[in-house]
């Protein structure tokens, strides 16, 4: 019976925390944005000539919209979409990240996690400090210009990441 009584005892110590719970609230990628978003980084980057793949991604990694330009490799859709699940994941710039890399041995493993891509190219979308999905580009002659492109892109929709 002692168990018993411990049991809910221990259990009613938790209701004050669980009462004091507030629903989570998360800023998102919009389909909307994300399309716009894509665009504009296949444009940018056909402006200097380049055929590449751009991923948008939403908080989660999760694919919100990809568009593959006329003449673009096959290769370009997985790595676009690997650079933007890596920079949405990471909170940070996939070029980063394929720096840190290449300093720390350790940080190699990386490459280890499913969907990873240490390639620059994966950029990630903010509204202020908060990262709300991330944009991926692949088939431009250098990830630095594949983040050149993402960032063009990210330029573009900026008055609506609010």
């Amino acid at each position: 019976m002692s168990k018993v009584v411990f049991a809910a005892v221990a259990a009613l110590a938790l209701v004050p925390a669980v009462a004091g719970a507030q629903v989570l609230q998360e800023r998102n990628m919009p389909l909307a944005i994300a399309q716009e978003l894509a665009q504009a980084t296949v444009e940018a980057c056909a402006a200097k000539n380049f055929n590449v793949t751009a991923t948008v991604v939403d908080r989660a990694g999760v694919v919100r919209a990809m568009l593959r330009a006329d003449r673009a490799g096959p290769h370009t859709v997985a790595a676009s979409r690997d650079k933007a699940f890596t920079a949405a994941s990471a909170r940070g710039l996939t070029s980063a990240m394929a720096e840190g890399a290449e300093k720390n041995p350790g940080a190699r493993n990386l490459t280890m996690i499913e969907g990873f891509l240490l390639l620059g190219g994966g950029v990630p979308v903010k509204v202020g400090d908060e990262v709300i999905g991330a944009v991926g580009v692949g088939g431009a002659p250098g990830g630095h210009l594949d983040e050149e492109c993402a960032n063009a892109g990210i330029e573009k929709v900026k008055a609506k990441l609010r």
